[in-house]
């Protein structure tokens, strides 16, 4: 097996800019996970392949306004603090006051040791942010800092949605629509670097037809890094060293699963952030899953790897190279996967993160 196993071909203007007009009606690859069995259809049409009894599990995981604007203190060269996750072990966190590793930009000018401050403006051009830069990342890989971020606003919170973006992932040029499409319809506690888009086409309308069907609804929490769109540069994929993420399994979710799998029932995932949460809090030993609350995984699922909890997958069309196609891989299998996307690109489908979604069932 080799990474290059996973290359496709992407014409550019296949890779989706804006999202659909309509969450629920863009494009749906149907795939029969062990023929590769093929069906154009309309997202919402994912009802008609729901039975009763069948449970849905999701990512309700929020996107934080992690991009932050602002000038150097001192200076006021612009500047710019890309928080990936909170830290919560290096003092204690106050309303106004916490630690977060990010990105900055320019990584010459915002050294630990410095002194470097970075402060961000509101609409009003008041100060109501600042990011200090006081020591590197553990285990950095590509320039990660530490920052304290302080707020002169009641809360730290008021003070992030005041000044910060939505941050779109690297592929998504210029989008100047509504930053509320790039959150799911049932999103909750902001967490996470980069959407679980898989969940982006469901409304809050569909949500209700699959219930009336008889389908299941339960939630995980997956903490989504922006290494989810890192490509494996090694040519080995097993050589590859996963990153890792926080995930929350509740107890509510576990028991859900456990009715649907003695009742016959499949358990459907929406997005491989569903997936990585379930299989990774499946306890081998036990031989069951198990409830997990902000446990850490580097789960790396590659063709030959075992599924214990998850039957079928809500999934969009991944980027090449990407741990994910060797997710999808692994689930159905690398010739079927690649033939779905050969057919998905012939087909014009729209790839990537505001594109179309794949039921591999």
């Amino acid at each position: 097996m080799k990474t290059s196993d996973f290359e496709y071909e992407l014409p550019p203007e296949l890779i989706a800019q804006e999202p659909a007009a309509e969450r629920d009606k863009c494009r749906l690859l149907v795939m029969d996970r062990a023929t590769g069995e093929l069906e154009d259809r309309i997202f919402c049409d994912i009802v008609d392949y729901v039975n009763p009894g069948d449970l849905l599990v999701v990512n309700e995981t929020r996107v934080l306004p992690a991009r932050l604007l602002g000038k150097k203190r001192g200076t006021g060269g612009a500047a710019e603090v890309f928080l990936l996750r909170e830290v919560f072990d290096r003092e204690p966190k106050t309303g106004r006051s916490a630690i977060w590793e990010a990105l900055v930009k320019p990584g010459k000018r915002l050294k630990p040791g410095s002194g470097a401050i970075v402060d961000f403006e509101d609409a009003n051009g008041a100060v109501v942010l600042s990011a200090e830069v006081i020591d590197w990342a553990t285990n950095a890989t590509r320039g990660e800092r530490i920052v304290r971020l302080t707020t002169t606003e009641p809360s730290l919170d008021e003070a992030l949605h005041a000044v910060g973006h939505t941050p779109l992932p690297p592929y998504i040029k210029d989008y100047t629509g509504d930053e509320e499409l790039y959150q799911t319809v049932y999103s909750k506690r902001e967490s996470s670097a980069a959407a679980p888009t898989a969940g982006l086409h469901f409304t809050p309308e569909l949500i209700e037809k699959l219930k009336v069907k008889g389908a299941g609804w339960e939630t995980v929490e997956l903490e989504v890094g922006l290494d989810t769109f890192r490509i494996v540069d090694e040519d080995d994929p097993e050589a590859h060293q996963m990153h890792t993420e926080f995930y929350t399994v509740p107890e509510r979710t576990v028991e859900a699963i456990e009715r649907t799998k003695a009742a016959g029932g499949r358990v459907i995932a929406v997005g491989t952030t569903s997936v990585r949460s379930l299989e990774s809090a499946w306890d081998v030993e036990a031989g069951k899953l198990l409830p997990r609350e902000r446990a850490a995984t580097s789960l790396y699922l590659l063709p030959g790897s075992e599924f214990h909890v998850v039957d079928a997958l809500v999934t969009n069309f991944h980027v090449p190279r990407s741990t994910l196609m060797m997710l999808v891989s692994a689930f159905s299998s690398r010739d079927n996967v690649m033939a779905a996307y050969e057919h998905a690109v012939a087909e014009r489908y729209r790839f990537f993160s505001f594109g179309d979604a794949m039921l591999i069932k």
